[in-house]
């Protein structure tokens, strides 16, 4: 089963889904009113690729809210830890999950919805478990926990074919380092949402967060 392999040009993939941006948000939203400004906040700030958590009771609202009025936008759903979520996930309007781990199940469901995913690892042989499934793009979760640079660094000889999304502990200060590791094409952070931001409406902040986040991969 290669479950990030598409014979269709037209589909997204999870490699596309990566080299978008620098950095993936990971957001978290309680109210669907926020929903449509961050997202509009967000591709005003040069950011596109959309992860929207499935934390919260409203997420999948949310998340039908911006792949309806804000279609530029390319929504994803995070904390994909099901089968079910996938499926939910993808009725909502999604375009891609990210999953905190990886199982044979959440794989052959993203597979089957057409969906991509990025499955979280932090071992070896959760690496080898996806890689098994034809997934070579994947998550690196949680990234700084797990052993940081020096862990992909030491990854980079044995799993020289996959390529990572450091998620976990990285910040607009420490971005730039994993980025510029060979194996690294994007990175995930919540910084870029601030909760605060969200309550106050403060849309030019998240847009200037995301305009000095777009900027870090011409650092």
């Amino acid at each position: 089963m290669a479950v990030n392999e598409s014979g269709d040009a037209g589909r997204l993939t999870a490699r596309q889904v990566m080299l978008d941006a620098p950095v993936i948000p990971v957001i978290v939203l309680h109210e669907v009113a926020h929903a449509v400004p961050m997202a509009r906040a967000l591709l005003a700030g040069g950011i596109r690729m959309l992860e929207v958590t499935l934390r919260t009771p409203k997420a999948l609202a949310c998340m039908e809210a911006i792949a309806r009025d804000v279609p530029e936008a390319i929504v994803g759903a995070g904390t994909v830890r099901s089968a079910a979520d996938a499926q939910a996930a993808a009725m909502a309007g999604a375009q891609f999950a990210v999953s905190p781990g990886y199982t044979h199940s959440v794989g052959r469901a993203c597979h089957d919805l057409e969906l991509p995913l990025l499955p979280g690892v932090a071992t070896g042989g959760e690496i080898m478990l996806a890689q098994e499934d034809g997934l070579t793009e994947l998550k690196f979760f949680p990234a700084l926990q797990a052993g940081g640079t020096a862990m992909l660094k030491a990854w980079s000889g044995p799993f020289g074919d996959v390529s990572f999304c450091p998620t976990g502990g990285v910040t607009l200060q420490n971005a730039a380092e994993f980025l510029a590791l060979p194996n690294v094409l994007c990175v995930g952070g919540s910084w870029l949402v601030p909760a605060d931001a969200l309550v106050q409406g403060d849309w030019a902040r998240i847009i200037q967060l995301a305009r000095d986040t777009a900027r870090l991969r011409t650092q």
